[in-house]
């Protein structure tokens, strides 16, 4: 059995063993906008579902390479921070991941990544960050609370609106149907993985 002590690990090392090990992701793209109205957006696959009372999600943000705090994570922090406190988390699907991987190129603050990667923006139903044309679902959010960790930040926020695809969600149990919505996972790097593969444990919920 291999035993590895973190502490004699590089940086480079710890982030491929996570990356490699905690899979499959889910991913999101998250759209922002900044308080002098530039919108961006970004591929997260630190990111999951925190609660539902209040409904809320997380995103995990780390910096650039000069040690400045990425778009996402500047735009998304409340007013008084700096930021406009909103942000929208489309799940990413497989016909956007080639997009997803362009919007990941680091820009100039205030330069939009949409554009590079082929998406349009849509205007927010509650919040004044955009979410993907083609997205089946986007969660609309305001940040509840940016908690820094070492290098990385955790953006908090709760959702106040949910945009979907018609036929989507089911209106009375609000069920998503998993084939329609065709979500992908990340593995490690590049490597992602499709959703369409299932199976189900014991009797079925």
């Amino acid at each position: 059995m291999l035993d590895i002590d973190v502490a004699d690990m590089t940086i480079r090392q710890r982030e491929r063993l996570l990356l490699w090990s905690v899979v499959p992701r889910p991913v999101a793209m998250v759209s922002t906008i900044s308080p002098q109205g530039a919108i961006n957006l970004a591929p997260f696959s630190y990111y999951t579902a925190v609660g539902y009372s209040p409904m809320a999600l997380l995103f995990c943000v780390g910096r650039r390479a000069d040690g400045t705090e990425k778009d996402s994570c500047r735009n998304a922090r409340v007013p008084a921070e700096g930021g406009t406190g909103e942000f929208t988390v489309n799940v990413l699907i497989e016909k956007h991941a080639e997009a997803a991987t362009v919007s990941a190129s680091p820009l100039p603050y205030g330069q939009s990544e949409y554009e590079p990667a082929g998406l349009r923006p849509l205007p927010g139903r509650r919040v004044r960050s955009p979410h993907i044309d083609g997205s089946p679902i986007a969660f609309e959010c305001r940040t509840s609370a940016v908690v820094p960790v070492g290098d990385h930040f955790i953006v908090i926020g709760e959702v106040v609106h949910v945009t979907a695809d018609e036929g989507l969600i089911n209106d009375i149990d609000f069920h998503v149907d998993l084939d329609r919505l065709g979500s992908v996972g990340r593995m490690g790097a590049a490597d992602y993985v499709r959703t369409s593969d299932r199976y189900i444990v014991g009797d079925k919920a």
